[in-house]
């Protein structure tokens, strides 16, 4: 650029030297008509030469001083998960020189559903569990990147739309069940791997209640926790035994939602035997693992990462157990889905800096700090996790079925909010048996045309 300036400069001062004597503008009346327009066009050349010698120069300090990117991250990952994030994206930052204003709010999926009504998405987003039908036409498909090869086929097809598209980067893959407190299953005499009932477990938490200690904890406060018990425990009821299930029809659309009462009616039976902590709607997930983790409580309805949190908060033996069945002619079964998982928005200003950051954090060693503090395998083949305590477990019920969560298969998008909202109204006791099966029927017969047309289907 500065060569470029030097030649304009050296083709202006040719042209124009600006040696008009003095003498010359004050006998300005001599000049010949011919010679002061000749003069007049050389004027008029020096003086764009110079405006465009200044503006190339302004446009070179422009393109010098650009102001450096920084991307936006928006994750819902709590705890150790968290941690790790905040770990590789330091790295991330000092490797490249990319700024990160990385943030996990509280309220994640409503403050998400305002930026998408808005068109406003951060660069880069978790999709928890929505990277397909919830999250899809806001999403850069990445089927064209260097790491897409080494996506394990466990969890690709879960990301993956109806046309192909990998939506997203899966970090890990959820897989998981139970929480509970080895220390007090071992007190009052009861194994994991006899609990194969939503009968045995009833029968499990009296035991733990008469010996004192908190069978059941949910931290409501963070709405979540409400949702997991109501989108964790229907699949046993009407989805995993195959001799009363309601598959098809929930995908269809013709589900009779009387069916749902099974839920209510096991959670209601549980809130009336003492099952549960008494301040249900005002704890927290952080209560939760420093109360697991310290020994005073048996089971909670939340994914690994809790057991890892946990971990870290007491002394206590941690351990993740499968689902048990509804039917005595069932068998248990654990919950599989989406984790850690980034994508990228579409219209995002930054996007090669975006692709930057997915190709570190599909680093083997990024991805594998991820996980182990998730508790959960590798989203990618060749990663190698240490899961620690944990590892016992995912030994002991690798031959276990798998099943999705309810509501990322079979509800339509937005039902999450109404598990939680029922299970709320359940607990502060504003809802009764009926009023939430309706809520529950209303709200999915006014999402399924949307669903249906997600889901390609006509």
């Amino acid at each position: 650029m500065t060569h470029y300036i030097k030649r304009i400069t050296q083709y202006t001062m040719g042209n124009f030297r600006f040696n008009v004597k003095i003498k010359e503008l004050v006998s300005i009346k001599e000049t010949t008509k011919l010679e002061m327009e000749d003069f007049m066009k050389k004027i008029l050349v020096a003086i764009l030469a110079i405006v465009l010698l200044f503006a190339l120069a302004a446009c070179s300090e422009s393109e010098e001083t650009t102001a450096p990117v920084t991307l936006e991250i928006r994750s819902n990952i709590p705890g150790a998960g968290n941690d790790a994030i905040r770990e590789v994206i330091a790295a991330f930052t000092e490797e490249t020189g990319i700024a990160v204003d990385f943030d996990n709010p509280s309220g994640y999926e409503d403050l998400m559903r305002t930026r998408m009504a808005t068109g406003d998405m951060p660069d880069l987003f978790t999709t928890h569990g929505w990277a397909v039908i919830r999250y899809g036409t806001f999403l850069r498909p990445l089927n064209d990147q260097p790491w897409v090869s080494r996506v394990s086929s466990q969890i690709e097809s879960i990301v993956t739309d109806h046309q192909g598209n990998l939506m997203v980067l899966p970090v890990d893959i959820d897989i998981a069940g139970l929480v509970f407190n080895r220390d007090i299953l071992n007190e009052v005499g009861v194994d994991p791997g006899d609990i194969r009932t939503w009968d045995d477990f009833a029968d499990a938490c009296e035991l733990i209640l008469a010996a004192g200690y908190i069978p059941i904890f949910i931290g409501g406060a963070d709405d979540w926790m409400l949702g997991q018990a109501a989108d964790w425990i229907p699949p046993s009821l009407l989805i995993t035994y195959d001799g009363d299930n309601h598959r098809d029809a929930l995908l269809d659309g013709t589900f009779d939602w009387n069916h749902y009462g099974r839920f209510v009616d096991m959670l209601t039976d549980w809130i009336d035997r003492g099952f549960f902590n008494e301040d249900v709607t005002t704890a927290d997930y952080d209560t939760l693992t420093r109360m697991l983790g310290q020994g005073e409580v048996a089971f909670s309805f939340t994914g690994n990462h809790a057991a890892m949190d946990a971990a870290g908060n007491g002394p206590a033996n941690i351990g993740m157990m499968p689902l048990p069945a509804y039917f005595a002619g069932d068998t248990p079964s654990l919950i599989a889905g989406e984790s850690v998982t980034f994508g990228i928005w579409k219209d995002t200003p930054h996007e090669a800096e975006a692709l930057l950051f997915l190709e570190f954090i599909a680093r083997p060693e990024n991805v594998a700090k991820i996980a182990q503090a998730r508790g959960n395998v590798a989203g990618f083949n060749g990663v190698e996790v240490d899961l620690g305590f944990l590892t016992q477990d995912f030994n002991r019920w690798s031959n276990i079925r798998t099943f999705p969560y309810f509501d990322r298969v079979y509800l339509p998008g937005g039902m999450w909010e109404d598990l939680c909202n029922t299970s709320l109204g359940l607990f502060n006791g504003t809802m009764t048996r009926q009023a939430v099966i309706d809520h529950m029927q209303q709200s999915y017969d006014s999402r399924l045309a949307d669903w249906f047309e997600a889901r390609g289907i006509n």
